[in-house]
């Protein structure tokens, strides 16, 4: 009997050991920070059935913005989506200005080779120079597209530490130890006019966040959910900026309803 109980008690010792750090690791995975800029530089704002495209910005090195990161931006931005994906919504309803979302696979084979990473404009500047090549103007009214957002980013594993043992033995198996890792989210969407030749501005998010994987008898994974919340707070921005929620002056928005309400 007195070895059983000895044989017993280191496994008690690790679970509530486990299990303390697991509360501590619980806190810590709560813990999200989440940042939104915007900067606009024209006046300008989308108007009823024109049409955007969502690209990510060309990267010939290194790792560029992922495709479900993408697809989950042009679901959120309340547009028409009029080449959907497999799985995707058609139309979202979230915007007051119906505007449409155009297929990235659609619109680069319609500008081919234009679009493509190696030949694909870097800036205003480039941008002047590509609408001046003869049929692109053309191409692109065809098409319908006033705007090219060009989606930056990715997100990544900044940190982590910690580990979880599991283990098989006569009386049963278990799994301690607390294993952690913190990753980062940053994007940034620059919104080009395609009639004006002009960048009007940029919408950029940065979220932080802290997932657990805990060793309690099973592995318990709490995940933070740090590229979705990003998805989120950059489409929520974007759609606000493209539709020119910003460029409402509060005044002239009470002068206006004053009005209407005098003309009662």
């Amino acid at each position: 009997m007195t070895h059983t109980r000895r044989s017993r008690e280191p496994t008690a010792a690790a679970l509530r050991s486990a299990l303390g750090v697991g509360a501590v690791a619980l806190f810590a995975a709560g813990c999200m920070t989440a940042k939104v800029d915007e900067t606009r530089q024209v006046a300008a704002a989308i108007q009823a059935n024109e049409s955007i495209v969502v690209l990510k910005k060309p990267q010939l090195e290194g790792l560029g913005t992922e495709e479900k990161f993408l697809d989950c931006v042009q679901e959120n931005l309340g547009g028409e989506l009029v080449h959907p994906e497999e799985g995707q919504k058609a139309k979202a309803g979230k915007s007051a200005v119906p505007f449409k979302i155009f297929g990235e696979q659609q619109f680069t084979d319609a500008l081919f080779p234009w679009f493509e990473p190696s030949t694909a404009p870097a800036n205003a500047d480039g941008l002047r120079v590509l609408l001046q090549r003869p049929g692109v103007t053309e191409r692109l009214q065809e098409i319908g597209v006033r705007y090219v957002v060009w989606v930056d980013g990715n997100t990544r594993k900044t940190d982590g530490g910690g580990s979880v043992a599991c283990a098989v033995g006569p009386g049963g198996g278990g799994c301690f130890g607390v294993g952690w890792w913190e990753k980062e989210s940053g994007y940034v969407a620059s919104v080009w006019d395609m009639q004006n030749a002009s960048e009007i501005g940029s919408v950029s998010t940065d979220v932080t966040g802290t997932s657990v994987l805990i060793g309690a008898i099973a592995p318990i994974p709490i995940i933070t959910p740090v590229r979705n919340t990003a998805c989120n707070r950059l489409s929520e921005q974007l759609r606000a900026f493209l539709v020119g929620d910003d460029l409402v002056a509060p005044g002239a928005a009470a002068a206006g309803a004053v009005g209407a309400a005098g003309s009662r």
